[in-house]
């Protein structure tokens, strides 16, 4: 493919393409190559060990921050009881600090292309630590509600910042199930987090789950001091020399001189303007949304009766959430590259991100249908079993949806990834933040049958948009690289 034609897609022109590998830069290539060069310090070459290591870590780190965000749906009570406060008052020690878990990235995403990943990292855990601790000793609900703020805006950076990392080390061709991982680790966090916290409530109390994260992050930020590596490639002129361990755990390795902290921000409002990073956007937050709808619903609905089931319980019923996630791992992950490198071999070895599309037909089938079963088993009280079911195929749409529509977009826009990301992820948390004021208002009024049908609805039509995706995204993306940072990269 010419320099011309690739542009026309999207893709950056080949000045831009020298640390790329192949498959990234619209050319025929061989499905099993792979080194983008022969430098052993840029992170497609590094050996598998440090590569899994380093993002496996930062995995661990994305289960801690969701956790983090999910805490106290579980304790609301607790909450109201200690501080003598509203329901609404409550629901804001969640809602404010998923809206900074989103909003986070706009500072941590232009901050990592400035000084890079690995500080950042380090930097972040070590925040989230000292926050859980000012939480688990918090006397009135002001200083409650400062020490959650802050503590989003520390764990925001695990979210946007994790996709650039699988970019920098991991080949188109395995990225999607690589990306699995990261949305794995993010909703075992959504899922597996409930679970954890309602136990701690009901044995102790609320602050045990403070102390849990406080002294888990803590653990984590001195293991990370030794296994997460610089993913941030800047060529040097001593490339070729492999590093040692020590040299790996300095904090500059990621420098950019060349880089721009105002730069990387006005590039994040300008991805606002790209339409399939939107549709990603209002997509995956509308499928987390949906989820948080659900866990609010669950908390309101089988701790009364007919149900009246202690807080431990319902911790366990988010498990069947978690095994959705697990059977999403296949289906989300592995899938996508299964059915993208095929359609690129069937087309000469030209490899589009559209091809990443049709994986998302499974779980754009079974999420809205399990948002579907778990609100008419809620509205007729069904058996337990029928919402778990509902909750678990919710959850698999979740996952799976959100791995789809990521990958894809990490394909269309992969100079300005993080950047890209933030965008999806400050929409995503905006839509969380906003149902979880309203939503129990708007089931309330309508009653959760027709709310559960109206959000089906809305699902559907939003997975529909990877229709036109898939036939005019290319053109879309060729149209969008003569405005914003695309641009830039073109005109360089």
């Amino acid at each position: 493919m010419t320099d011309r034609k690739a542009q026309a897609q999207g893709y950056p022109d080949s000045s831009h393409m020298e640390n790329m590998p192949a498959d990234e830069r619209g050319h025929s290539v061989d499905m099993k190559s792979s080194a983008p060069e022969e430098d052993v310090n840029n992170p497609q070459n590094w050996p598998q060990t440090p590569r899994l290591i380093t993002y496996l870590t930062i995995c661990f780190f994305t289960f801690l921050a969701n956790v983090n965000s999910s805490n106290f749906t579980v304790a609301t009570q607790a909450i109201i009881k200690e501080f003598h406060v509203t329901q609404t008052q409550a629901g804001q020690l969640v809602c404010f600090n998923v809206f900074l878990f989103g909003v986070g990235n706009i500072f941590w995403v232009p901050l990592m292309r400035v000084i890079g990943k690995r500080p950042v990292y380090l930097i972040a855990m070590l925040l989230l630590c000292l926050m859980n601790v000012w939480s688990s000793q918090c006397t009135s609900y002001g200083e409650l509600l400062a020490s959650r703020i802050l503590s989003g805006f520390a764990a925001a950076a695990a979210d946007a910042t994790v996709p650039a990392v699988v970019a920098d080390m991991v080949a188109a061709k395995d990225r999607g199930h690589y990306m699995m991982f990261f949305h794995l680790a993010m909703t075992a966090g959504l899922f597996v987090g409930p679970l954890i916290n309602a136990y701690l409530v009901q044995e102790q109390n609320w602050r045990w789950m403070c102390y849990f994260l406080a002294i888990a992050v803590g653990i984590l930020w001195v293991v990370a001091i030794f296994t997460i590596r610089e993913t941030s490639y800047i060529k040097r002129s001593n490339g070729g020399a492999k590093r040692t361990q020590l040299q790996w755990m300095t904090l500059t390795l990621g420098y950019n001189r060349d880089a721009s902290f105002v730069q990387a921000l006005l590039d994040i409002l300008a991805n606002a303007a790209y339409p399939p990073l939107i549709w990603c956007s209002l997509t995956i937050g509308i499928s987390v949304g949906w989820n948080i709808v659900v866990q609010l619903t669950s908390s309101r609905t089988f701790l009364q009766p007919p149900y009246n089931w202690e807080l431990g319980d319902l911790g366990l019923l988010s498990l069947s959430g978690f095994i959705g996630c697990l059977l999403a791992f296949y289906l989300g992950g592995r899938l996508i590259d299964i059915i993208s490198n095929r359609s690129t071999i069937k087309h000469g070895g030209v490899r589009m991100p559209e091809y990443r599309l049709p994986a998302i037909i499974i779980p754009g089938t079974i999420g809205p249908a399990g948002i579907l079963i778990f609100g008419l088993c809620v509205a007729h009280k069904t058996h337990w079993i029928g919402p778990a079911v509902g909750y678990a195929m919710q959850a698999f749409g979740v996952a799976a949806i959100s791995n789809v529509a990521v990958t894809y977009s990490l394909d269309s826009y992969k100079p300005v990834t993080g950047e890209a990301l933030v965008i999806i992820f400050v929409i995503r948390n905006t839509i969380g933040m906003l149902l979880s004021l309203y939503a129990a208002d708007w089931i309330e009024r309508q009653g959760p049958a027709p709310v559960f049908g109206e959000m089906t609805a809305i699902q559907v039509v939003s997975i529909l948009f990877a229709i036109p995706l898939y036939f005019w995204g290319s053109s879309l993306r060729g149209f969008t690289s003569r405005y914003g940072p695309m641009k830039r990269f073109q005109d360089a």
